[in-house]
């Protein structure tokens, strides 16, 4: 099953199968957020914004030294943002 919202962009916003429920977040940046949930979760789009806001442009972006992007797609290498993170979906639970 998938999800959109609606309006004008109808973005992709989470994909369930009986196993596990991916949510999706795009940034005006194109920056995308996934994330894994099991299926009953409702909606995490909020968290991933939440996840963008105050996580990602607090210390990838706003942080001169923390590269955005890495070559290869390797994704960022950033230890405040994967602490940060680990913190904030841990006190979701």
């Amino acid at each position: 099953m998938v999800r959109k919202l609606g309006g004008e962009d109808d973005a992709f916003v989470s994909y369930r199968t009986p196993h596990y429920k991916l949510h999706y977040y795009e940034t005006a940046s194109n920056l995308r957020l996934v994330m894994l949930t099991d299926p009953a979760t409702l909606s995490m789009r909020n968290v991933l914004h939440q996840i963008y806001i105050n996580l990602w442009v607090e210390y990838v972006v706003k942080n001169p030294l923390s590269p955005v992007e890495h070559k290869g797609g390797k994704g960022v290498k950033n230890e405040l943002f994967e602490m940060g993170l680990d913190q904030f979906v841990r006190g979701l639970m």
